[in-house]
């Protein structure tokens, strides 16, 4: 748990993680700061925390870019900061996360049975539903919900000043998007709205290396052929259309599961 921050823009920090390949954010204000997203466990929270005390020994407020395990189950450890989030992030993680928490107990190595065990699940206490702005220490930071995308509650945060976007899962390198808990119709539109209102060049997506504009337009591409590809078969079969996605068989299948349940209205 060594990793360096790397400067992405005046007084703002990416830290991305061997674990889950996962970046933090972190913007330094004057006496505050803000930290996007908590890891997945107390003891890389502490980590974390370590990290963020060596750029800054300021309080924070924190952002849970959406409701998935890896992005907030370090929350506690950051009380009795501020923690924001979508309004349906707070309510799925009340509703599922200690669903989370075994399923992930069951799925990673025996080794971390009890980091996982230890965790305790901290939802977001401030919410918005579309658009928030924070006072990070004199500097504005926008909190956008765009829409439908890799989850229902995806928020993307903008730091105007630095010309930084900082995406959460809604932009993925390194491995295809995750389509698990997704809305595939949606995700290409959401992502589109995005880019045509936040011009920056420096996005930062979930997990995996930074990005620039071009790799986001590339991907909201592919998005967009997965959403056509998928709307076909679920007139036509899948035949050879299985072929055709832009990611592995097993991404693809996924991302059809979740369309056609979009498109039969089994989804909210």
């Amino acid at each position: 748990m060594n990793e360096q921050w790397r400067e992405i823009g005046d007084r703002v920090y990416v830290r991305r993680h061997k674990s889950f390949d996962m970046n933090v954010g972190l913007i330094v204000g004057d006496d505050h700061c803000l930290v996007l997203d908590t890891r997945v466990s107390h003891r890389e929270a502490t980590d974390l925390i370590e990290a963020i005390r060596r750029i800054t020994t300021s309080p924070w407020t924190v952002v849970n870019t959406h409701s998935h395990f890896d992005h907030y189950f370090g929350n506690a450890m950051f009380l009795p900061g501020e923690i924001w989030g979508h309004s349906r992030c707070a309510e799925e993680i009340e509703l599922h996360g200690e669903q989370q928490r075994a399923t992930w107990i069951e799925l990673l190595p025996a080794d971390r049975r009890a980091e996982l065990e230890e965790v305790e699940i901290v939802a977001p206490d401030h919410t918005f539903t579309s658009t928030a702005t924070l006072d990070i220490g004199g500097r504005a930071v926008h909190l956008r919900h765009f829409g439908l995308g890799h989850s229902s509650n995806d928020i993307v945060a903008h730091v105007p000043d630095a010309g930084v976007v900082f995406a959460g899962d809604l932009i993925e390198e390194g491995a295809p998007p995750a389509f698990s808990d997704s809305y595939p119709l949606d995700w290409p539109v959401t992502v589109a709205a995005m880019l045509a209102e936040l011009p920056e060049q420096v996005i930062v997506p979930g997990h995996g290396a930074v990005v620039d504009r071009a790799f986001a337009l590339a991907q909201q591409a592919e998005l967009v052929a997965v959403a056509e590809l998928a709307t076909r078969a679920h007139v036509e079969g899948l035949r050879d259309l299985i072929t055709r996605f832009p990611y592995p068989e097993d991404v693809a299948r996924q991302a059809i599961e979740r369309a056609f349940l979009q498109l039969d209205s089994q989804l909210a």
